[in-house]
């Protein structure tokens, strides 16, 4: 028989906590990279079935009213092109390509959508690894 007085209640638990302390620490720590991305609607109409593609996936909104801003938070897998495309006001098909991005990329990209099917954007995010 065992005498829990002696080896004291609580040790085994102690151990456990311990062991499982020491292999969080040995874990190296996992960062998610991710790119705050805004479109801002500047074409002064709505414009509908807005999309934007980047490696990997797509996001977009069905509408978005003159003068909105749209906030969506995205992780790239891979490298490649940005491209928008929307139909404006009018029911013109609207396709522009966008800046190189990259995996592993991380920060603030914003996309200012202008009359006559043009963009601006405006990408503050960390180089190309």
């Amino acid at each position: 028989m065992i005498n829990r007085t002696a080896i004291g209640a609580g040790t085994p638990r102690r151990i456990l906590a311990a062991i499982a302390l020491s292999a969080l620490i040995a874990v190296p720590a996992c960062h998610s990279y991710h790119i705050d991305a805004t479109v801002e609607n500047r074409t002064g109409a709505p414009i509908q079935l807005l999309e934007v593609d980047y490696p990997s996936a797509s996001f977009g909104a069905n509408t978005l009213a003159a003068g909105e801003v749209f906030h969506y938070r995205i992780q790239l897998r891979g490298s490649g092109p940005l491209k928008v495309q929307y139909t404006a006001g009018d029911g013109r098909q609207a396709q522009i390509d966008g800046p190189l991005v990259a995996e592993r990329q991380e920060g603030r990209l914003q996309i200012v959508l202008l009359p006559g099917g043009k963009a601006e954007f405006h990408p503050q995010l960390t180089p190309q690894p």
